[in-house]
């Protein structure tokens, strides 16, 4: 009978383990993305550092590669969600609103900059305006 109640132990003691992860060394869930706002004075920041070298630290934009941001009927007509998913994603150099010919990159072309980083460049780019 004693072996019987170690091997209900056993079993019920695996059972909450699995149910809490166990000793999986492997996590390959994603943090929680941040839902809030933009920030437009870390946008400014993370603009300077990640989007200035192809639309000028001015947001006049370079010609050759980046469109003029400030004032842009473009930034305008988006919400700050829409524009950071816009910026997410990019544009091909040979999609016919691409009037530069030059690819956006997906985020700017910094795979770092997180979901909240391109809602403050959003913010920053909506103050701009």
């Amino acid at each position: 009978m004693n072996m019987r109640k170690i091997a209900l132990l056993a079993a019920a003691l695996g059972l909450l383990v699995a149910a809490c992860g166990g000793s999986s060394t492997s996590d390959t869930t994603a943090p929680p993305a941040a839902t809030g706002p933009g920030d437009p004075v870390n946008g400014a920041a993370v603009y300077q550092s990640s989007c200035a070298s192809c639309h000028g630290g001015d947001l006049a934009g370079i010609d050759g590669l980046g469109k003029v941001l400030a004032p842009s009927e473009f930034v305008t007509s988006m919400t700050e969600e829409e524009l950071a998913a816009f910026i997410a994603v990019g544009r091909a150099a040979d999609a016919p609103e691409n009037m530069q010919g030059v690819a956006m990159p997906a985020r700017g072309g910094n795979p770092s900059l997180t979901d909240q980083d391109l809602r403050d460049v959003s913010a920053y780019l909506k103050a701009q305006q």
